[in-house]
Formats: structure tokens, sequence, C-alpha cells
């Protein structure tokens, strides 16, 4: 039986985007491992994320932290005990509750972020060099819509 009988009834714009979904996140997942050595050569692929989160929205409960990613609260102290053992991140008293803890990074944290985003940054840039930016926009803008989808539903977007 050929592929295009075993998939007959399927919508094909869907397997379509499963197909580029697979390949575009198996390569981030790899570059997600090389910015996070950039950082610090002991982080963790998965830890390069929280780091952009606490970048763009500050300081943040790791409670919320999880909720963000979608993980346990284990999952969640365990990575923000990793950051905080290389320097990246320190946790502060909550202000609002005495027993809550907010997660910040670091002055070192902060500065290796940021420099290997804005390399990082430069590298879409060329790598797009060729689209138009309403292009770019649009892409940006239905990754969001995605990634609003998913998180309503509690679930992971792929």
């Amino acid at each position: 039986m050929s592929p295009a009988e075993q998939v007959r009834g399927v919508d094909q714009a869907f397997l379509a985007l499963e197909r580029e979904l697979a390949v575009f996140l198996r390569r981030a997942r790899a570059s997600s491992g090389e910015m996070a050595r950039e950082v610090h050569p002991d982080l963790e692929p998965a830890a390069y994320g929280l780091l952009l989160r606490l970048d763009d929205a500050g300081q943040q409960r790791a409670t919320d932290l999880a909720a963000y990613f979608g993980v346990g609260k284990a999952t969640m102290s365990r990575q923000l005990r990793a950051l905080e053992q290389l320097g990246l991140v320190a946790r502060a008293p909550d202000p609002a509750d005495g027993r809550a803890f907010l997660v910040q990074m670091t002055g070192e944290g902060r500065e290796r972020f940021r420099s290997v985003r804005n390399a990082r940054r430069a590298k879409y840039a060329h790598r797009l060099a060729s689209w138009e930016r309403n292009e770019v926009a649009e892409l940006a803008r239905l990754l969001r819509r995605l990634n609003s989808a998913a998180q309503a539903a509690g679930e992971d977007p792929t």
C-alpha cells in the first residue's frame, strides 16, 4: 500500500503540519542544547527556555514557571536548583507572601544569556533575510496562536 493510500481520508494539511513541526522541533532541541552550552558548559538544554522566560517576564515564582512550561513542581525545582548552583539565577523571598520565593536571573546569568540570545537573533535574521518582514511577523503571530491554544488546553503544542 502506498503512503498516499495509507493516509486516504486524512487531512493532508495536518499531516504536512505534523511533518514540518517534527523537523522544526528536532532542530530547535539541538539548537537549545548548543545555546545552553554557550551560556554555561554545564547547563541543561531545557534550562535555556527558563532563562528566556525569566529574561522576558522578570522575576517569577517557581510555581508560575512550572505552570507556564506545563511541568511539575519537582521538575521545576530541580531545574532551578541547577541554575542556582551555576550562579545563573537566585531566589529571594516574595514580599507579597513570606512563604514563597521569587526566582530571578543574576547579573552574570543575564549577561551570559543575552550574549547568546543576541547571537541567535543574528542567525535568525541571516536565515530569514530573504523573507519579507510581514512574513516573519505572520510566522511569529501563528506560532503565538498555536502556543496560546496549547496553553489554554493545558497541553504541549506538539
